[in-house]
Order: structure tokens, then C-alpha cells, then sequence
């Protein structure tokens, strides 16, 4: 006589998949958690929307900033594990906007920090009355596309205004900034001493640099978001700067 106390498997197959499922989704939690505090509070990503801090960044480039290097630490573990030091003269910093601070992140170089003096005397930039050797990534360059006039015109107004600036003193707990494109910069020549609050972390490596068209920070609506991704993937071989990935940022 045939057996009636047979068991039906499909109830241990539907645990086994809740289960599965539990644990995925546990995982995805977590991982997700973690990408959150990581780009809170360890390395954040940002691209470079436009050309003020050329040829040291060019629009296109994606970075890793350090967000850790100039944040507090309480005991000396968290400083053991989390290595930070104070901002230098020379840092490429990002930081909120002191003008917006709800804009997007903005970047530029550390030219001097509180306590300092700082002066441009044709071009030479001089902090505590010392000249500063800027050869390495400081550029003068007239914004293309100007006719004749208008580039002569431009250059007569940056030579009054752009070329020479201060003596200005930088108070204490604030830094100031310029970019390296020092023509096409708007920056603490402009909007003065930025406070060291504002400061989000440090840009430490490029690790993607993209040649084609890339955002403007701006928000043109959900269409004009896929077209960019789509065509981002389209020439994404062809328009990469191979030679400028994973290239520390000095």
C-alpha cells in the first residue's frame, strides 16, 4: 500500500528563497550603508565642469578627493587610521561655494592660509612679500573665440584688475584660493578669504578623464540626461584620456 506521508518540497524550495532573497538583500543594505558613509566621510567623487584650473584639471576630468585629510580627530587611533594634516599653500581644495553654499562643489588651488599676506604685481604672485614660483601650472590665457579688438580689450582689463591684486591678509581659519587658468578664474580675488568650514577634502588622483560633451552641473530634465549618458557611452573609447587616468593631482 502506498505511502500517504509524503512530504511536499515546494515549501523548503519557497524558504530556501526567502532566505536567499533575506540575505541578498542584507548584503545590498550594508554595501550601500557603506558607500554612503565612505563618500560622506573617506574619498567623494567630482568632475571638472570647466576650465578654470587649466592645464592642471581640464573639463572632463573625474576625481577622487580625499574628504578625510583635513577633518578633526578625536583620539589617536581615529588619527592613525584616518592620517590628516592641516591645508597647505599649493592643495587643489574642494569646497562649497562661499557665495552658494547649495551650488555645486567648487575647485581651486590653496594660494595662501591664515596669517598670510598675498599680492599679484604683474602676474607675480607674492605671499608675506616673497615672490612664489608658479611655472608648473599657472596660466594667463585669453579666452578663445575673442576677435582682435576684443582679445586687446580683455587683456587691457585683466592687466588692471586680473594682473595685479592686493596686498590682501588672510584672517585666521580662512584660506585663499585661485584658480590656475587665472583669466578664466572667479575665485578670492573676487569673493575674498574663504572660511576652512566650507572646505569638503582635497583632490587626490584622476581616475577617469572624458574629452567629450559632459555636464554642466545644471539640471536640463530627464530626456537630456539619457541623451548625455548615451552618447557618453557611445564614444566612450575614442573620447577617454587614456594618458591622464589614475594621474595624482599636484
Amino acid at each position: 500500500m502506498a505511502s500517504s506521508s509524503s512530504r511536499d518540497p515546494r515549501p523548503e524550495t519557497a524558504d530556501a528563497s526567502q532566505k536567499t532573497l533575506r540575505a541578498w538583500s542584507e548584503a545590498l543594505i550594508i554595501a550601500f550603508l557603506f558607500l554612503m558613509f565612505a563618500n560622506t566621510y573617506v574619498v567623494q567623487t567630482f568632475y571638472i565642469p570647466s576650465g578654470s584650473m587649466e592645464n592642471t584639471l581640464l573639463v572632463g576630468d573625474h576625481l577622487l578627493v580625499n574628504r578625510f585629510i583635513y577633518g578633526p580627530a578625536v583620539s589617536k587611533v581615529e588619527r592613525a587610521l584616518l592620517p590628516g594634516r592641516p591645508v597647505q599653500r599649493g592643495d587643489i581644495l574642494i569646497f562649497r561655494s562661499p557665495e552658494d553654499p547649495l551650488l555645486e562643489a567648487v575647485v581651486k588651488r590653496c594660494i595662501a592660509v591664515g596669517g598670510d599676506t598675498v599680492a599679484l604685481r604683474n602676474r607675480e604672485l607674492r605671499v608675506n612679500g616673497e615672490p612664489v614660483r608658479e611655472e608648473g601650472y599657472a596660466t594667463y590665457k585669453i579666452p578663445a573665440g575673442l576677435g582682435p579688438q576684443d582679445a586687446q580689450r580683455f587683456q587691457q582689463v585683466a592687466t588692471a584688475r586680473l594682473d595685479n591684486f592686493g596686498p590682501v591678509r588672510v584672517p585666521e581659519d580662512h584660506v585663499f584660493c585661485m584658480g590656475d587658468n587665472r583669466y578664466n578664474s572667479h575665485d578670492s580675488r573676487a569673493w575674498g578669504p574663504l572660511p576652512k568650514s566650507h572646505i569638503k577634502g582635497r583632490a587626490l588622483v584622476i581616475y577617469w578623464s572624458y574629452g567629450g560633451e559632459t555636464p554642466d552641473g545644471q539640471w536640463h530634465g530627464a530626456t537630456a540626461r539619457l541623451r548625455q549618458l548615451g552618447s557618453t557611452l557611445i564614444h566612450l573609447p575614442g573620447s577617454t584620456r587614456w594618458e591622464r587616468t589614475f594621474q595624482l593631482i599636484r
